[in-house]
């Protein structure tokens, strides 16, 4: 059984599923903006230089998902703010509401369902599509492609926040506060009591 990219399969569960749709199972709405910036920089529609996409000029995108990443960026453009805009565009809303339809994606919370999870797995086994359409930038090769999508990963605030009261707590506990205990060894701030 073999699937494309765009025309019916006698797999696909009702309907057609493209790449983009695949990558919506696999990663969520991110994934698909990640898929397509690859996508269009492999066409070379797009040129990604550290952080920033940038328009090559050269536009052969037929696919929704697509033209809304080079609508996104009519200049140079962080690419995080690429992925953003277009995580939230009318195509990608329109990708959900079609695997919603086909029960591959729950309607609420957008998670794949098990029949979505199923279908990822077949496709996975076949190894039709590319590799970062179900694992991710971090499955491209080393270059300004990966290095572009992984960087533009921000940390989530509340987790940023965490991670740095941590870090802190933990200079703290072994910079100024590794005092002698009485007995000789070493303490770690506090006593015990005692007479």
């Amino acid at each position: 059984m073999t699937r494309s990219w765009g025309r019916p399969g006698a797999g696909d569960a009702g309907g057609t599923l493209d790449r983009y749709a695949y990558a919506f199972l696999a990663g969520g709405r991110r994934r698909v903006a990640e898929s397509a910036v690859v996508a269009l920089t492999e066409q070379g529609t797009l040129s990604l230089r550290a952080t920033r996409l940038r328009p090559t000029g050269e536009v052969r995108s037929t696919h929704a998902v697509e033209r809304a990443v080079i609508a996104a960026c009519p200049r140079s453009k962080r690419v995080g703010e690429v992925i953003d805009t277009v995580g939230r565009s009318q195509p990608v809303d329109d990708i959900a509401r079609h695997l919603v339809c086909l029960g591959l994606l729950s309607g609420r919370r957008q998670r794949t369902t098990r029949a979505g999870r199923r279908l990822l797995a077949a496709a996975a086994s076949e190894g039709t599509l590319p590799t970062y359409v179900l694992a991710g930038p971090a499955a491209l090769a080393t270059g300004p492609v990966r290095h572009g999508l992984l960087g533009a990963h921000p940390i989530p605030d509340g987790l940023g926040r965490t991670l740095r009261r941590v870090g802190k707590a933990l200079d703290d506990d072994h910079g100024s506060s590794t005092d002698a205990a009485p007995g000789g060894g070493i303490g770690c701030g506090g006593s015990s009591g005692g007479d």
